[in-house]
Order: C-alpha cells, then sequence, then structure tokens
C-alpha cells in the first residue's frame, strides 16, 4: 500500500500495515509463515475495529440477559499470539466477532496492577495500586456483583488463584490492601455470591481471633453447600441451583496447569449452567485465568503458554454455552501485561524464542473481545472503566 493510501486510517492501523508489508515480501508467502500472517491480519484487524465508531453513534443495540468477563491476568497480544502459534490451530478467543482497546493506567500510576485494574472492572472508578474495592481515598465503591443481585441477578466468581486474590477480590469486597486477605474472605460471607470456585481455602477455615465462628463455618450457617478438592473432584459435583455453592481448589493457591490442573474449563461450564437456573433475571460471573500472569512474573515462557491455553479452554467452553443461550454477552480481557513479552528473531512456529523486559507489569494497551447481544458496545478505544459502563450498557441498566 502506498503512503498516501494511509490517509484517514487509525494511526495503529497504520503503523503494523505498515510492517506486516516487508514480513510477507521478505517471505514470500511461504507455507510455514501463512499461519503468523494470519495471526498479524487477525491483529490488524483488532486495531482497525478499534478505530471504528462508537456503539453511542449507532442504532440501538440488542440488550443481554446474562454476562460473563473473563479475565486473562497478564495477558497481551504477544501471549496470545505465543498460544496461537503454538496451538496450530485457531484458538477460541480467533472466533469473537468484535474487538477494541482498552487503556489500563491506574489513578497514581501508570503500571496498574490487578488490584486497581479489577476494580475498575467492577466500579467503572480509577483506584490506586493494591485498592480493592475503594477509591483513592479508601471509600467504599459500589460494584457491579452488589448492583446485579440488588436486581435479582446471580452472582459468581471462578479463579486460578484463591478466591481472596486481587482480581476476584475487587468483585466483592473492599479493603484499602489487597493482601488483607483473611478480611476479604470475612467480606465473602457477606456478599450474596451464589457461586465461586477457587482456592485459598485456608483464609475460610482459620479460627476466628476474637471466637467468632470461621469463615468457613459462617457460609454453611449461610445455607452454602461448601465443597473442597481434599473431598470430591468438581467433576464428581453437581450442584444444586439455587443453593449457594463454594469448591476449594486448593489449601493456598492452586497448582500450575502443567502441573495437572484441569478444573478451569470445566468450573467455567458448570458456573455459567448455574447461575442460569438460579434466577429468572440473569446473572453475572467473572472468571479469571490468574497464572498467565505469574508466568510473566516469572519470565517462563512454558508456563505462560500452558496457562494461555488452559484460560483458552475456559473460553471455548463459555463460548459454546453462549452460543446455544444466545442471551449471554461474554467479554474476554485483560488486566494488564506482565513480562513485556514479546516473541523474538530466530523464533518459527514450532520453536519461540522469548524475550521479556521485566518481571513487573507493562503499561502496554489491552485488546477487549466481545460475543453475544450488546458485543458492539465494546468497540473502540476506550479507558478500563468503561468496560464497567458498558457492560450496565449491555444490560440496559439505567446508569
Amino acid at each position: 500500500m502506498a503512503p498516501g493510501k494511509f490517509r484517514g486510517l487509525c494511526p495503529f492501523y497504520v503503523g503494523h500495515l505498515s510492517a506486516f508489508g516487508p514480513f510477507c515480501n521478505a517471505y514470500n508467502y511461504k507455507p510455514e509463515y501463512m499461519h503468523y500472517a494470519r495471526l498479524t491480519g487477525a491483529i490488524l484487524l483488532l486495531l482497525l475495529s478499534a478505530c471504528r465508531s462508537t456503539p453511542s453513534r449507532q442504532a440501538a443495540l440488542p440488550t443481554a440477559r446474562n454476562v460473563i468477563l473473563m479475565i486473562g491476568d497478564g495477558m497481551g497480544t504477544s501471549q496470545i499470539t505465543a498460544a496461537m502459534l503454538t496451538k496450530g490451530s485457531p484458538l477460541a478467543i480467533e472466533q469473537f466477532p468484535v474487538a477494541g482497546i482498552q487503556k489500563p493506567h491506574a489513578a497514581d500510576e501508570l503500571i496498574t496492577d490487578s488490584a486497581a485494574s479489577a476494580t475498575a472492572f467492577a466500579t467503572g472508578n480509577k483506584t490506586v495500586k493494591g485498592a480493592i474495592g475503594v477509591n483513592a481515598r479508601g471509600e467504599p465503591l459500589r460494584n457491579i456483583i452488589e448492583e446485579a443481585e440488588k436486581q435479582g441477578y446471580a452472582t459468581g466468581l471462578v479463579t486460578t488463584a484463591t478466591v481472596v486474590h486481587a482480581t476476584p477480590a475487587a468483585f466483592f469486597a473492599h479493603v484499602p490492601l489487597r493482601n488483607q486477605y483473611e478480611e476479604i474472605a470475612q467480606q465473602l460471607a457477606g456478599s450474596g455470591l451464589d457461586f465461586f470456585i477457587g482456592g485459598g481455602q485456608q483464609y475460610f477455615t482459620k479460627p476466628s481471633p476474637n471466637g467468632k465462628k470461621s469463615v468457613y463455618e459462617q457460609l454453611l450457617q449461610q445455607g452454602y453447600e461448601i465443597e473442597s478438592y481434599q473431598n470430591k473432584l468438581l467433576s464428581q459435583l453437581q450442584p444444586p441451583p439455587g443453593t449457594p455453592f463454594g469448591y476449594f481448589t486448593a489449601e493456598d493457591q492452586p497448582e500450575k496447569a502443567s502441573e495437572g490442573r484441569t478444573y478451569l474449563p470445566d468450573a467455567s461450564r458448570m458456573a455459567a449452567r448455574f447461575l442460569q437456573q438460579s434466577s429468572t433475571e440473569g446473572f453475572f460471573l467473572m472468571i479469571e485465568g490468574a497464572q498467565i500472569d505469574w508466568a510473566g512474573h516469572d519470565n517462563d515462557q512454558d508456563y505462560l503458554i500452558s496457562e494461555m491455553l488452559d484460560f483458552d479452554r475456559a473460553v471455548a467452553a463459555v463460548l459454546q454455552f453462549a452460543e446455544r443461550n444466545q442471551e449471554t454477552l461474554v467479554i474476554v480481557t485483560s488486566d494488564h501485561e506482565t513480562g513485556g513479552y514479546s516473541i523474538q528473531p530466530g523464533s518459527s512456529q514450532d520453536s519461540l524464542v522469548a524475550g521479556f523486559s521485566t518481571n513487573y507489569h507493562t503499561g502496554t494497551l489491552l485488546p477487549v473481545f466481545a460475543f453475544g447481544p450488546g458485543a458492539a458496545h465494546f468497540r473502540g478505544f476506550y479507558d478500563n472503566t468503561d468496560i464497567y459502563h458498558r457492560m450496565r450498557r449491555a444490560l440496559n441498566w439505567q446508569e
């Protein structure tokens, strides 16, 4: 494409299109590079779609009955690309018809963390790093799960971290510091959640220092059915809809997917079905692939790819549910990128050469994928706080 033909296009699209042409010419479209070319093309479409008109300029969009928000913690476009190349066939994420780009910075720093980012998703407000469900002054913020429950929706969380970890906690707790795990567990007992699966059983079974019942005992007293990895496999369970359900997958943090953890796809499928049958109004479900982030912190490409593929299997399970249900909006995004991961020169599809620029998070822009009624709300280029507002608009909730 001649330089003059770039006029009027989004600058992000132009920059990536300029880089794509020499790549294709250099390899003369050799078959072994065509999969990578298709991946690059998919990213170009993502960037172009982010430059299209926003839903506010379009006709009224269909309303969703249910929302499933899937967060690949630490997942950037390079992590997605690595999973695509390794799998050798299309990822479930590639089936999403709508894509956008979000800006993930925190209130106090350009480089955010999971606490501030998840609080933005859950409440529509920026906060400082490390804060859960509170604003920069430490004041509690109403979150989307609290709003959903007030309107009679069923609500749930699934994670491959502990259920008191930063990302899930932001959807039910209000604490100034993300490592207040015992307090976060205590707040889960008063959250009204209908369904949760994740690690961290130790924070619920600890005796209360003031002689009160443990959080585990409080949940049982509230009518929850609580199960554990110590007693039953998740696949052996069929929790009855209408009875609040919790399942602990580990005493502390769950193991890696590469070490045998397999529950995320099944738990995601179970959660969607359970919540659908638990309320006539609809449901809200957050699902987190937490350990993509941990792999980035470790600068471990094999760990990263195995977690990405596990997360994508969960995306496939949710997408299958949404295709059948026809009333469910599915959003897939990330809270931040971790590791500054890139695929380096010398890579082939069978052998990726990894590059990491840090063992912490980066400030790069993040993709957003959407499927189902109201998906078009997620086109464009917007702040991470706007994901909250766009979910509400998709549900036709009044601002």
